[in-house]
């Protein structure tokens, strides 16, 4: 079969053919729907020093926000019927360290990632394991399911935020973690939900499409001066950063109020200077954001059930495997909001 692969430690990605996955024991194999290319995949596709972890797993297919459908069980496996179609928890956790075996998956050590660390959703067929496929409800389909994966992350940002009714919340970066962070903010009773990006028309829109209506672009101005109407208002009691632009980092520090919350998503290339003296004494929080519990997921899945049109907008192109290539492209320039690559389809 065809598979867009990484397959050595340096810049690029081939679409090559690999072998066909046979499920092994607790495992299962899925006719991949819909795979959606993501920070990470661009991050890998150019080999930016915070994945060169992934050095030992290679060659290895990549793609971890992916949706498919069961079409055959490995040993063990039969917990899900044939044709059920799942969406993808990419966290593959060991079973054998201290915290499986006490059954705290979620401080698992030694978990590998699918699409990072073994085979991922960037080809027609995956085999992976039964723990990680969340069932997904008849009615919502495969395209949508495949957004699972980054609107646990987004779900998981407002979480940590600790976003309470009433509050007024800053987004930074209108990709499809952002837009998913300014959902969940919504449903959480947010009073004033602000996104703002830096030359993110078409991203921007996406948002507006779902409802959003104070937007911001910040490209040819500074973001002080962009937010000042909003400040006048007072500061906001939560920020989410999902740029991985360092130079987000200080203003963002500047529009939150006093013993207020800045949760930090975005993948940051180095490490980046903080104010602490600011911070201490104006009593804020700094926190990161990563990965979400496995108790999420059900929760974004029901989220997406009753949100199904609405999550749609998110999704403005797709590509057939072949096409891969074109669908990067387009989201390393920033003119799509979610890629979807889909290996059935035809070019």
């Amino acid at each position: 079969m065809q598979a867009l692969r990484k397959t050595e430690p340096a810049h690029g990605l081939t679409l090559t053919q690999a072998d066909m996955p046979e499920p092994g024991p607790g495992e299962v194999l899925l006719r991949v729907h819909s795979a959606g290319v993501c920070g990470t995949d661009l991050h890998i596709a150019e080999w930016t020093p915070s994945y060169h972890f992934l050095s030992p797993a290679l060659p290895v297919t990549i793609g971890h926000e992916f949706s498919g459908e069961i079409v055959a069980h490995g040993a063990g496996a039969e917990g899900l019927p044939l044709g059920q179609l799942v969406a993808v928890r990419p966290s593959v956790t060991c079973g054998r360290c201290v915290a499986c075996e006490g059954g705290n998956f979620d401080a698992c050590t030694t978990r590998r990632g699918i699409g990072v660390m073994r085979n991922g959703g960037f080809a027609p067929w995956a085999a992976v394991p039964l723990r990680n496929c969340v069932p997904v409800p008849a009615g919502v389909d495969g395209e949508v399911a495949a957004l699972a994966e980054p609107l646990t992350v987004s779900h998981e940002a407002v979480r940590t935020a600790g976003i309470r009714p009433g509050d007024r919340v800053l987004v930074l970066g209108p990709g499809n973690i952002g837009q998913g962070i300014a959902l969940f903010a919504r449903d959480a009773a947010a009073a004033q939900v602000v996104v703002a990006g830096h030359g993110d028309g078409p991203r921007l829109q996406v948002l507006r499409a779902m409802g959003f209506t104070d937007l911001l672009d910040f490209e040819g101005t500074d973001m002080d001066s962009a937010l000042a109407p909003y400040l006048a208002q007072g500061r906001f009691d939560a920020v989410i950063e999902a740029t991985g632009a360092a130079a987000v980092i200080a203003p963002a520090l500047r529009a939150l109020r006093p013993h207020g919350t800045l949760v930090i998503t975005g993948i940051h290339a180095a490490p980046v200077p903080v104010d602490l003296t600011a911070l201490v004494r104006n009593h804020q929080s700094l926190r990161g954001s990563y990965r979400a519990p496995e108790s999420a997921w059900p929760q974004v899945v029901r989220f997406m059930q009753e949100n199904q049109p609405l999550l749609r907008h998110m999704i403005t192109h797709r590509v057939p495997l072949a096409q891969a290539a074109e669908g990067f492209a387009l989201a390393r320039a920033r003119h799509a909001s979610k890629v979807l690559v889909q290996p059935a389809a035809q070019a």
